[in-house]
């Protein structure tokens, strides 16, 4: 199929924006590839889960449905850690529930000498992150590990840094966009009105962080009051917060309290 009748079809049925970031990466446009591109619009898929690819912090990522797509919120939280670095630094990293890797391939690529670990309990969505640790050249500075951080004895070492866009989505919440109906639901949804993720980070971090480190989260909308309340219990410190592009509190940063 000739590119300007490609655009016209997927103009029709996922608006002018969506067709052409879907030309610009599709390198072969077959008359049946592009109808069935033009159907997944239609039922309102993502680009990102289409192309199963989505920029990141500068960084392109591979995704597909066993993952979230990389979001523009999540920058924040990367952002937040990269503004701590101080000249010779070189912070070893855990990233706690890593998806497609956006947010510990980002720091690693940034922070000179940065190393990480990344866990997820999805070997489909470990599989993803490996594929992009790999394409990203940064094979040999991150691993990847199957695990969740219920479990307070995962890790034998501890480390400087830990982040974590953890699911806080609670169960039958009406906001939930369209695009999020097509991303995997343990990456999104959680027990206790989507608090149980920060529970049992709050609960076992203890053990992962040096005394000197900080723990940096992502949050949901209107999260930040119950989030600090469980980690103050746990007996962190809240170190500071931080807004997204539109202002809304996001990232939560946070240190060991020591008595």
């Amino acid at each position: 199929m000739e590119i300007n009748q490609a655009f016209t079809v997927l103009q029709k049925s996922g608006g002018i924006r969506a067709a052409r970031i879907i030309i610009e990466n599709t390198k072969k446009l077959s008359r049946i590839r592009v109808w069935f591109m033009a159907y997944q619009l239609r039922r309102g898929i993502p680009v990102a889960k289409i192309i199963h690819k989505k920029w990141f912090y500068g960084l392109p990522f591979y995704t597909n449905r066993h993952t979230l797509d990389p979001r523009p919120d999540t920058e924040t939280l990367v952002a937040s850690v990269i503004s701590d670095i101080t000249p010779d630094f070189q912070p070893h990293i855990l990233d706690l529930g890593t998806g497609t890797g956006c947010i510990i391939c980002s720091l690693v690529k940034n922070i000179p000498g940065a190393t990480g670990t990344a866990i997820d309990k999805s070997r489909s969505a470990l599989r993803v992150a490996r594929r992009n640790i790999k394409e990203l050249g940064l094979t040999g500075d991150i691993r990847t590990v199957h695990t969740s951080f219920d479990n307070p004895h995962n890790f034998r070492e501890r480390f400087d840094i830990i982040v974590s866009n953890p699911p806080y989505i609670s169960f039958g919440d009406t906001r939930v966009n369209n695009a999020a109906r097509h991303d995997p639901w343990m990456a999104l949804y959680a027990d206790d009105k989507g608090l149980s993720a920060y529970k049992s980070i709050a609960k076992n971090a203890h053990l992962w962080l040096k005394d000197s480190g900080k723990l940096y989260l992502e949050i949901g909308i209107d999260q930040g009051p119950d989030v600090k309340s469980i980690f103050i219990q746990h007996g962190w410190n809240l170190e500071r917060t931080e807004n997204d592009l539109t202002n809304i509190e996001r990232v939560l940063i946070f240190s060991k309290a020591h008595p």
